[in-house]
């Protein structure tokens, strides 16, 4: 058994917290840059000049790539080989939190949801938590402003639902969501599980690395990505090719009665970092 102390993990989350606040990812800045290029619109061409400008402005200066930092939802993947020492996991991540937005000086921008008095810490963040085998501890922060947050929709379907009906209420949401949360967009989709579990998986659908598909989707990846791009909305709103730079889908089996489906909007600062201990 490998014993880790918490604060080895406040430490990690702390930084990570600051590296994905400021760091645009590499697969999004490729992704935007591919964009940049083939856009034959001038208005979207000189837009996603101006994000990819914004990110490496962020990366010189070590400031925030949006003014939303978001709120934190921390995915830890821990083995099962592994003890803590030192104190409360739960604790230690929600610390790590607080230290990493001090530190970067981002936004906090948590409230009570009824009173709306601020936390003034950025605290607590979202945590989601997986045994797997090993003694290693792989966590992933996710700063998610709610621009985009806000237009996330899941929807339960009939199980007689058709491959066509799916599609049409998938790019409904970003037709809908118009320029709103900062196109252009990843699209992250969750089918199957239960209502709560839909909506887990379109959220670490986000997660995955834009050059990494699905082999079972890949056909579906693609039709739902040229049907939200044939929208036209194109970064910022200004119209073009490039509505959205990826649609990842994550799946997993549901009930005979039932088909849930959930669509998580991920906006150009797609952020996010990872670390293994």
């Amino acid at each position: 058994m490998r014993k880790i102390d918490v604060n080895k993990i406040k430490k990690v989350v702390s930084e990570l917290c600051i590296k994905a606040n400021i760091n645009l990812k590499k697969d999004v800045l490729t992704a935007l840059k591919r964009a940049e290029r083939l856009e034959k619109n001038r208005k979207a061409k000189k837009v996603l000049g101006v994000l990819i400008e914004n990110a490496s402005i962020a990366k010189k200066e070590r400031i925030a790539i949006c003014q939303d930092t978001g709120i934190v939802c921390v995915y830890l993947e821990v083995g099962q080989d592994v003890s803590f020492a030192g104190g409360g996991l739960e604790k230690a991540v929600h610390a790590g939190v607080k230290d990493g937005y001090r530190k970067g000086y981002f936004r906090n921008s948590l409230v009570d949801p009824l009173t709306r008095q601020n936390t003034q810490d950025n605290t607590p963040a979202i945590m989601h938590t997986r045994i797997i085998k090993g003694n290693k501890v792989r966590i992933s922060v996710v700063p998610k402003g709610f621009g985009c947050e806000n237009r996330n929709q899941i929807r339960m379907f009939r199980p007689t639902a058709g491959i066509a009906e799916i599609i049409k209420f998938i790019v409904n949401v970003v037709k809908e969501t118009g320029s709103n949360a900062c196109p252009p967009y990843v699209v992250g989709i969750g089918i199957g599980g239960t209502f709560e579990k839909a909506a887990e998986l379109s959220k670490e659908a986000l997660l995955v690395k834009l050059t990494a598909h699905s082999s079972k989707f890949r056909a579906l990846e693609r039709k739902l990505l040229k049907d939200i791009n044939k929208l036209k909305i194109g970064p910022s709103g200004v119209g073009g090719k490039t509505t959205a730079l990826a649609v990842n889908i994550l799946a997993y089996p549901t009930h005979i009665a039932g088909l849930p489906v959930a669509v998580s909007i991920g906006c150009h600062a797609m952020r996010s970092a990872t670390r293994v201990i």
